[in-house]
C-alpha cells in the first residue's frame, strides 16, 4: 500500500526556493533593497493611488450585492445542517483573525501619526487633528478593509463546502473561469504559489514586526533593555503558543484561544474605563465617530491632487493600507471559508464586516481615547514621544499613567500576544489546509504539516530579524497586492458564476 504524500510539493517547493532567493539579498544589502523596493512601491503607490481607493470601494459594494440579493442566502454546506459554531464563537474566530494584535498598536497610536501630519489646512497637533487622527484609525478598521478581506471567501467556500471539492485552494475556485487545461496547468500552479509566497513572507513580516509589541511593554514592566535576547525569548514563547493551538486545530485551539481573548480584551476595556478617564473616553469616543462618518467618503477617496507638495500621512497611509490589506486577502478569505460550513452567504459577509469592525473602533476608542486625554492633560507629551525611533516605547508610558499600572501592561502583554498567536495559529493552519494533499471537504490538514509550517515561518523571521532584510521583505509582502486584486474579482466572478449555474438561490437554501 502507497504511502500518503504529506503535501504538494509541486507548489510548496517553488514558494519556498523563491522566498530563500529573495531573502539572500535583501539580508546582504538591506539598505539598498529598501530604498529600490521603496522606491519602486512609491511609484505605484502614485500612479495607482486613484485604484487602490476604488478597489475598497468597490469590495464594498460587492459585499452588500452579495449579502443582500438572491445570492446571499445561500447555505455554504448542507442546508439541513447547523453552523460549525456559535455566532459568538464564529464572531470570535473572525475578530481574531481580522485584527490580530495590530489593533493593540494602531488603536493607541495611530491618531498621533494624523496630529503630527494633518492635511493641509489643518494645524499640526490642534484639537482637530487630534480627533480626526482618532477617527481615522477608526476608518482603517473599517468596511473597505474587511470587504478586502472577505470577498474571496464566497468562491472558496462555496467548491468546499457545497462542490465537495478536495483541494481548498484558489486555483480551484477559479477553475470555472480558466477551465481544466489552464487550471491543472501552469495558470492553477503560478496562482498557488502567488498565494503561498503572499502569506508565508507576511507571516514572517508578522512575526517579526509583532514581536515589539509585546517586548517593548515587558521590558517597561521588568525595568529591563529591549535586547534581541529578549525579542527572541517573547518570540519563542509566541511560536510555541501559536505551534500549539495549529497543532490542536480549529475546535480544540483556534476557537478557544479566540473566545477567550474576546472576554480578556473586553475585560482589560472594562478596566481602562473605571480606572482611567472613562468619561472623557466616552465623550471622545462619540466625537470620533461623529467626526467618522461626517468625512467617511473624503477619507475613502482621497488622492491630495490639487495639494503641492508631500502627501499627507492620511493619503500616503490609506493606499498603503489597503495595498498590504490586499497582500493578506488570500489568507483571510481561504480561513473564513474553512470556518462557515452552515453558514449563508450573507452570515459570512455581514459578520466580517460589522464584527471586527465594531471590536476595533470600541478598541480605538478606548486605547486612543486614554492616549489622547493623557497628552490633553499634560501627563505625557505624546506628540513628540512617538517620533523617537522607539516609537512603541510610548504604550507602556500611556499605560503606566493608570493605577495598578503593572497589572495593566502585563494584561495589554497577554491580549497582545494571544492577538498575535490567533493570527499566526490561523495563518499555519491555512497555509497547511492549502498545501496538504487530504480531502479538506472532509479532513483537517495533518498536524505534523502545520508544525513544519510554523518552523519554517519562524525559521524565515528569525533569520532576516537577526541578519537583515525584514524590513523590505514588508515592502514585497505589500507589492504582492497589486496582482492579488486582480485575483480578488476574478473570484467574485467565479462565485457569481458557479452560483448562477447551479442556481444554488433555488435548490441550496433553508427550508422555511
Amino acid at each position: 500500500m502507497q504511502k500518503e504524500r504529506l503535501i504538494d510539493y509541486k507548489i510548496f517547493i517553488p514558494a519556498i526556493l523563491i522566498i530563500i532567493a529573495i531573502s539572500i539579498p535583501l539580508a546582504l544589502y538591506e539598505t539598498r533593497s529598501l530604498s529600490l523596493l521603496n522606491s519602486i512601491f512609491t511609484t505605484i503607490v502614485e500612479v495607482f493611488s486613484w485604484g487602490y481607493l476604488w478597489y475598497g470601494i468597490l469590495l464594498v459594494a460587492a459585499a452588500l450585492f452579495f449579502s443582500f440579493s438572491k445570492y446571499g442566502k445561500v447555505v455554504l454546506g448542507n442546508p439541513e445542517e447547523k453552523p460549525q459554531f456559535s455566532l459568538f464563537e464564529y464572531a470570535s474566530i473572525l475578530i481574531a483573525m481580522g485584527i490580530g494584535s495590530t489593533i493593540m498598536r494602531t488603536g493607541m497610536l495611530q491618531w498621533t501619526s494624523v496630529a503630527n501630519n494633518p492635511p493641509a489646512g489643518t494645524e499640526v497637533g490642534s484639537p482637530e487633528a487630534i480627533l480626526m487622527g482618532n477617527a481615522y484609525s477608526m476608518f482603517l478598521w473599517g468596511f473597505q478593509v474587511f470587504a478586502i478581506f472577505v470577498m474571496i471567501a464566497p468562491a472558496m467556500a462555496y467548491i468546499l463546502h457545497v462542490k465537495k471539492r478536495p483541494m481548498m485552494r484558489i486555483s480551484e475556485a477559479a477553475r470555472i473561469i480558466l477551465g481544466d487545461k489552464l487550471t491543472d496547468g501552469w495558470a492553477g500552479v503560478i496562482l498557488d504559489i502567488l498565494f503561498l509566497l503572499s502569506i508565508l513572507t507576511g507571516a514572517a513580516v508578522t512575526l517579526g514586526l509583532g514581536a515589539p509589541i509585546v517586548t517593548y511593554n515587558l521590558a517597561a514592566l521588568l525595568n529591563i533593555e529591549v535586547t534581541f535576547g529578549l525579542t527572541l525569548a517573547v518570540t519563542v514563547v509566541w511560536v510555541l503558543l501559536f505551534s500549539a493551538s495549529a497543532y490542536l486545530g480549529i475546535e480544540k485551539g483556534i476557537k478557544r484561544l479566540s473566545t477567550f481573548n474576546i472576554y480578556l480584551a473586553g475585560a482589560f476595556g472594562l478596566f481602562i474605563l473605571l480606572a482611567g478617564p472613562g468619561v472623557f473616553i466616552m465623550n471622545y469616543f462619540t466625537d470620533s465617530v461623529s467626526f467618522l462618518f461626517g468625512n467617511y467618503l473624503n477619507f475613502s477617496l482621497n488622492t491630495d491632487s490639487v495639494y503641492q507638495g508631500a502627501a499627507s500621512h492620511i493619503q500616503s497611509n490609506t493606499v498603503f493600507w489597503f495595498a498590504y490589506s490586499a497582500t493578506w486577502a488570500m489568507l483571510h478569505s481561504v480561513f473564513a471559508a474553512r470556518i462557515s460550513r452552515g453558514r449563508t452567504i450573507k452570515e459570512m459577509i455581514l459578520t466580517y464586516l460589522l464584527a471586527p469592525t465594531l471590536m476595533s473602533w470600541i478598541a480605538t476608542g478606548v486605547l486612543g481615547g486614554l492616549g489622547v486625554h493623557r497628552h490633553l492633560a499634560g501627563q505625557l507629551d505624546i506628540l513628540n514621544l512617538v517620533q523617537n525611533e522607539e516609537r512603541m516605547s510610548a504604550i507602556p508610558q500611556i499605560l503606566g499613567t493608570l493605577p495598578m499600572s503593572g497589572i495593566a501592561v502585563t494584561i495589554f502583554i497577554f491580549v497582545s500576544l494571544i492577538f498575535l498567536t490567533t493570527t499566526l495559529d490561523s495563518t499555519t493552519y491555512t497555509v497547511a489546509a492549502y498545501t496538504s494533499t487530504r480531502d479538506m471537504s472532509k479532513f483537517e490538514p495533518p498536524r505534523v504539516l502545520r508544525l513544519i509550517i510554523a518552523a519554517i515561518i519562524t525559521v524565515l523571521a528569525l533569520v532576516l530579524m537577526r541578519i537583515g532584510g525584514l524590513a523590505p521583505l514588508e515592502v514585497i509582502s505589500g507589492l504582492m497586492g497589486l496582482p492579488i486584486i486582480l485575483i480578488t474579482f476574478l473570484m467574485i466572478f467565479a462565485a457569481k458564476k458557479m452560483l448562477d449555474l447551479d442556481e444554488a438561490w433555488k435548490y441550496n437554501i433553508r427550508k422555511k
